[in-house]
This record gives structure tokens, sequence and C-alpha cells, in this order.
């Protein structure tokens, strides 16, 4: 009699390398992509492990270990962003590889022992699945509960500050309208659907749609309010300077790395050039972040294709620079002097979700931290930011 459970144990390791090998390479799990192997390959090892005692005939089904390692893969790839349609196209995978790498053992085996291996795999995976979209959806559902909270303080602060500065008030009305019509819309299907007597599970992904739905709108509500809150406080006087010492190539560094995700996605070189750049700086940490941040993700956004490179230099004994240019649309010559005004957008393309507060913010803060920016674009080839910045900046 063949032994089905520890051929899956012996070959646990290949059965792992291959599903991994073939996540990577489905474009429909876009979000494997951007992790590691380690973050990829989650709690799998135990689910073949517990699926192999239930295969076994001498040992008791690990039922037990198989329900919390199918919990905890639904919290932990809520946590890295995955998808309801991912979750299901990896478990379909996992399946298809594991019959492919038994498949040889299966022929020499007799018709009942291969209808039993079918029945108790396809069983072990149903099951996984079904607790897997149960944690999945309530992480969802806790984070949509924590980002309703943070957009409540959110619109406390804004209607304070609103009161102060009401020149785009009407602008911002009209560019909240459509996150808050989406998060209303599916919010209210999505309780409809869940107080009704009978809710069946072929209905269940739907619902996590909806919910992903909520969560997108929600999501860009809240970078909507961030960044008119961040105008409001600067107009407002309400932004104070922090300044300390700075790595300068460090900083750079680390944000270029955070960026290469988003640039990788569409298939965009992202280059750093530090060779000239200064060791240190004293300036407000926190907001130097900011404007490379969104000079980079600016790029990023408006090219379709090529590379962005960021470079940093020491100019004199008190300044120093750093530029962010891209192979973009460009920006056509009597727009460029507007793309530093709030809610202008100068592309070319359509950018969803995009607020067109992102240079607005930049100008502010490159004010507040005592430097220059200059712009350099020509449409069709690309644009350069240049932002000249004080080795050190003055405190009052």
């Amino acid at each position: 009699m063949q032994d089905f459970s520890q051929l899956l144990l012996d070959r646990s390791d290949t059965i792992l390398k291959d599903w991994i090998a073939a996540i990577r390479a489905d474009n429909q799990i876009e979000t494997a992509n951007e992790l590691p192997y380690k973050s990829l390959q989650d709690s799998i090892p135990r689910v073949i492990q517990a699926m192999a005692t239930v295969l076994s005939q001498s040992q008791n089904s690990d039922l037990k270990t198989l329900v919390e390692v199918s919990l905890e893969h639904g919290v932990i790839r809520a946590e890295q962003g995955f998808e309801a349609g991912e979750i299901a196209r990896e478990y379909r995978i996992l399946r298809h590889v594991i019959f492919s790498t038994i498949e040889t053992s299966l022929q020499t085996s007799s018709a009942l022992e291969v209808i039993r291996a079918f029945r108790l795999i396809d069983t072990v995976i149903d099951e996984a699945i079904a607790r897997c979209f149960k944690s999945y959806t309530e992480q969802r559902l806790a984070e949509l509960q924590q980002l309703q909270s943070q957009l409540t303080l959110n619109n406390q602060e804004l209607t304070r500050l609103v009161r102060a500065n009401r020149e785009n008030l009407s602008h911002l009305a009209h560019e909240l309208k459509s996150p808050l019509t989406s998060i209303i819309g599916y919010a209210d299907l999505f309780l409809r659907l869940q107080r009704k007597d009978r809710v069946e599970v072929k209905d269940s992904y739907a619902n996590i749609e909806h919910i992903e739905r909520v969560l997108s709108g929600g999501r860009h509500l809240l970078h909507l309010i961030n960044d008119a809150l961040e105008i409001s406080r600067y107009e407002a006087g309400q932004m104070q300077l922090q300044p300390a010492t700075v790595e300068i190539r460090e900083l750079t560094s680390d944000l270029v790395a955070m960026m290469q995700p988003a640039a990788q996605a569409k298939e965009l070189k992202l280059i750093l050039d530090l060779a000239s750049a200064p060791e240190k700086v004293v300036t407000d940490s926190l907001r130097m972040q900011q404007i490379v941040t969104n000079l980079i993700s600016n790029a990023i956004r408006y090219t379709l294709d090529g590379k962005i490179s960021v470079k940093c230099w020491t100019l004199d004994r008190e300044r120093w620079a750093i530029a962010v240019a891209d192979t973009g649309v460009g920006i056509a010559p009597e727009a460029q002097q507007r793309v530093f005004e709030p809610y202008f957008q100068a592309g070319t393309i359509a950018i969803p979700n995009s607020t067109g507060l992102g240079l607005a913010i930049v100008s502010r803060l490159v004010k507040l931290l005592q430097g220059k920016i200059e712009l350099a674009s020509e449409v069709g080839v690309g644009s350069t930011f240049t932002v000249t910045f004080p080795l050190k900046v003055k405190t009052s």
C-alpha cells in the first residue's frame, strides 16, 4: 500500500520550491513579486505537514494545526496586502503542484488508493482555504474599522483648519465626493448582505471584493485628507522645523529602496548616484523624507517606460542639491509655472488616485527648509526637479 503521507513529507521541499516558482510566474498574483522567499512561503510548510497526517493511516490527523496555520496564513496575507483573488490562486496552484509532484506514485497505486489520496488532499486544501478566507476577512474588517477611526480624527482636524483657510474648500469637497460616495455605497451594500438571515458560502468572495473596494476608497480619501492637512498646516504657519544632523546618503538610499517596488511594478529603472553627496547635513529629517519621496513618487506616476535617476551632490561650502530626473511624459511650458499650485495636474495621461497636491506640498516644504526648487521639462522627453538646500538650516 502506497504511503502518500511519507511521500508528501519527503517531497515537501520540492513542493514548496515549485509552488513559489509558480506563484512568482503567475501574473495574476502581483503582490508576490514584492515579497522575499521567506515571507512568501509563510505557513505553507506547516500546512503540508498537517496535510501529511491526514493522509497517514498510522497516525491521528493533525486538524488542529491545519486550522491554526490556515487562520494565521489569512492574517499574514491581509497584512502583506494580498487581494482575495490572489489568495485563491495561490491555493489553486498549491493543489496543482502537489498532484504533479506525486503523479508518478499515483500511477503505480491502486484505484482505491488514488481516490482516497485525491479526496483527502482536496478536502484538506478546501478546509485550509475556508479558514484562511475567514481570518483574512476578519483582518480586513479590523483594518477598515481602524481606517474609519483615523478618518474621523483627521476629519475633526480638517474641519478646524478649514475654518481658518477656506480658499480651496469647494475644490476639496469636489475631490472628496467620488471616494466618499464609493465608501458609503459599498459599505451599505456589504452591511445589507450581512444582515440577511442566510448568507450563502458562494457569496463570501463577493463580500470580500466589496470590503476591498471600501478599503481602496478609504485609503484614497485618507491620503487626500492628509495631503490637504499638510497644505493647511503650512498656510496656517503651524509647521515647525525640527533640525538635526542627518546622514543624507543613508536617508536617500533608504527612500530609493522603499520606492523600488513601485518602479519595478512599471518595469522602470530607479538609479541612485551618491558619489558627490555630502556626508551629513543639518536639516529636518521628516520633511526631507517627504520631499524626496514625493518627487520620486511623482516621477514614477508620470513615467510609462525608461528610467528615473536620483542624484545628490555638494555645490559649495554652504549648499548641496538633489535632483530627480525621469523619462516621463514631460510638462508643457505653459503648465510649468503652475505645477506647484494645489490641485493642478499638468500630466497628459490620467493618473488614478492622484490628488494634485504632491508638488504643492514639496514646494512649501522646500521653502520651510530654506531651499529652492527648479524644474526643467520637455513634453515627450521627461522632467528634472532640482532642489538646492543649505548644508545647515538656520534656526531663529
